[in-house]
């Protein structure tokens, strides 16, 4: 494989390590109030709140990464992300207390915000000029972690134990990061991986997307992050309430949550051939109503339901990331990456705390469902407000767009 291929092949595996790690605890807590009562009581609420700590060093971590990038380098911040992930996701499953657990998640969440700073700033950089392609199969690599931590965590908590589900993702990540330690710095340019020289694009035109995709960032990481995870217990709610169900449960959410995966590969597809707006405004219209009707279903409607929402979640992440490479120059990718992900993994923060507080109040999914579908209106009128500019997918027809002659229109001319 070329450098290029080889960075493409890492920071796919790294973003399905983000996701999983992210998600052990939502399916793990199923077990460890029925394995473990004595260390955790038998409410889920209160264990699943363990994970905040974690979302929020995960959001707050991810703001730095692009100056500490700059300063130590690509190559470091990634075999960190690794090498630290890896171990943190090991230790927890050794701690003996919930506030063990807890703090070992939340450093395990400093390393995982390594990734989407920097990860998706190499990979826009090593895929050339097909970046809404790999923006889409990174995607699915990305929704093959979220899909596979309920599956693979239900299956190994209920064979060996609630603690191997966090030891052995953690070994084959931390092993990932020893063969990335291989791996010499990374250089689109002399490695022939760069695309196509980045257009110079009206000031206005930037400023507006930016600020619609900071908005985007600020609801959908909360909406992504409570859907993901509680779509184990609203499996378990709706479909297979018994504790001997459990690996039923996992794999009824990596059903639902492998849709985001095939509609992630398509969107990033039909990026690369049409403008952001007119793919992101379909998914956006789908995910209200969706979420409004998870909040009152109930058997095996629930399901395709499901599946329908996590489409639209996922494949809006997809649009969300590639937003950044068509408006953003690359000097300055990996800064707006880093503020753009603190700025939604806050939102991602609120989540977990916030699902197990509704759950606690109400007893139900019902009302959080309903909480989400408020949420998510928001980001549709994002989706209307962002340009739809055909200049996307053609960057030369930037030099004629009305705004730049508007601008050079209000350069004064030097006298004669």
């Amino acid at each position: 494989m070329t450098p290029a291929q080889r960075q493409v092949v890492f920071i796919n595996a790294a973003h399905t390590f983000t996701h999983y790690c992210l998600l052990i605890l939502a399916t793990a807590v199923l077990a460890m109030v029925t394995q473990d009562r004595a260390m955790f009581g038998g409410d889920f609420g209160p264990v699943l709140t363990l994970g905040t700590a974690m979302f929020v060093t995960y959001g707050l971590g991810a703001l730095p990464m692009g100056w500490l990038a700059a300063k130590f380098g690509r190559r470091a911040m990634m075999t960190a992300f690794f090498l630290g992930t890896g171990f943190f996701m090991a230790l927890a499953g050794f701690m003996n207390s919930p506030a063990g657990i807890g703090i070992a998640l939340g450093l395990m969440g400093c390393f995982a915000a390594v990734y989407h700073p920097i990860g998706t700033a190499v990979l826009v950089e090593a895929a050339g000029e097909k970046v809404g392609r790999a923006m889409g199969i990174n995607g699915v690599f990305g929704n093959f972690g979220v899909a596979t931590a309920p599956i693979v965590t239900a299956f190994v908590a209920a064979s060996l134990g609630w603690r191997w589900a966090f030891i052995l993702p953690g070994i084959v990540c931390f092993a990932a990061g020893l063969l990335y330690v291989r791996e010499p710095e990374f250089d689109a340019v002399k490695a022939g991986g760069g695309a196509r020289p980045f257009p110079e694009i009206p000031r206005a035109v930037v400023r507006r997307a930016v600020v619609i995709l900071l908005a985007i960032a600020a609801v959908s990481g909360l909406v992504f992050n409570a859907y993901t995870l509680l779509i184990p217990k609203l499996m378990q709610e709706r479909l297979a309430n018994s504790p001997d169900l459990l690996p039923v449960v996992g794999l009824l959410a990596f059903l639902a949550t492998i849709c985001g995966g095939a509609t992630q590969f398509t969107v990033g597809r039909m990026i690369d051939k049409r403008t952001l707006k007119t793919v992101f405004l379909p998914l956006g219209i789908a995910v209200v109503p969706g979420l409004l009707a998870l909040s009152f279903l109930d058997g095996w409607l629930v399901l395709p339901v499901a599946g329908l929402v996590a489409a639209c979640v996922f494949g809006q992440v997809t649009v969300n990331e590639t937003m950044t490479a068509r408006y953003v120059a690359p000097e300055l990718r990996a800064k707006l990456y880093s503020i753009r992900f603190t700025i939604g993994f806050m939102g991602a923060a609120v989540a977990s705390p916030l699902v197990g507080y509704l759950h606690e109040a109400t007893g139900s999914l019902a009302v959080a469902m309903m909480v989400l579908a408020g949420v998510a209106v928001i980001t549709l009128i994002c989706a209307f407000a962002f340009p739809d500019r055909p200049e996307e997918l053609k960057p030369e027809l930037w030099a004629r767009a009305p705004e730049f002659e508007r601008e050079r229109g209000a350069v004064p001319q030097p006298a004669e």
